[in-house]
C-alpha cells in the first residue's frame, strides 16, 4: 500500500480577519476595478467609433486597453468574491487557469508596449 495524496484546492491568505476590513477591501477592489473597466471601456469605444482614430498608434492603444481589461478581469473577481463571502480557497484548476490567463495578458501587454516603443 503506497501513500498518495492529490491537491484539490489551495488555501488563500486572507487580507483581513475582521469582517469590517473584509467589506472595506471588497468596496475598494470593486471601486478600483469598476474605474479601470470604465476607463478602458471609454478608450475602446472612442477608438472603435472614431473614424479618425484608425491609425496604427490607436490600434496598439486599443489592444493595450483590451489586454489591460483582460488582466484585471482574471484576478479581481476572485479577490472580490473572497472578500465578500469570507472564503479562503480556490480550486487547483481555477488557480491554474487564473495564473495562465494572467501571465498571458501581462506578457501580451509587455509585447504591445515594446512594439509601441519601436513604432515611435
Amino acid at each position: 500500500m503506497s501513500n498518495s495524496s492529490s491537491i484539490s484546492h489551495f488555501l488563500l491568505l486572507a487580507l483581513a480577519d475582521t469582517r469590517q476590513l473584509q467589506l472595506l477591501h471588497f468596496c475598494l477592489f470593486l471601486g478600483i476595478s469598476l474605474a479601470a473597466l470604465l476607463g478602458n471601456g471609454l478608450i475602446i469605444s472612442a477608438i472603435a467609433c472614431g473614424h479618425l482614430l484608425h491609425t496604427p498608434m490607436f490600434f496598439f492603444l486599443l489592444n493595450l486597453a483590451l489586454t489591460n481589461l483582460g488582466s484585471i478581469c482574471t484576478t479581481v473577481p476572485k479577490a472580490v468574491h473572497n472578500s465578500l463571502w469570507d472564503t479562503r480557497n480556490i480550486s487547483y484548476a481555477g488557480c491554474v487557469v487564473q495564473v495562465f490567463f494572467f501571465l498571458f495578458f501581462i506578457s501580451a501587454e509587455y509585447y504591445l508596449l515594446t512594439t509601441m516603443c519601436c513604432d515611435r
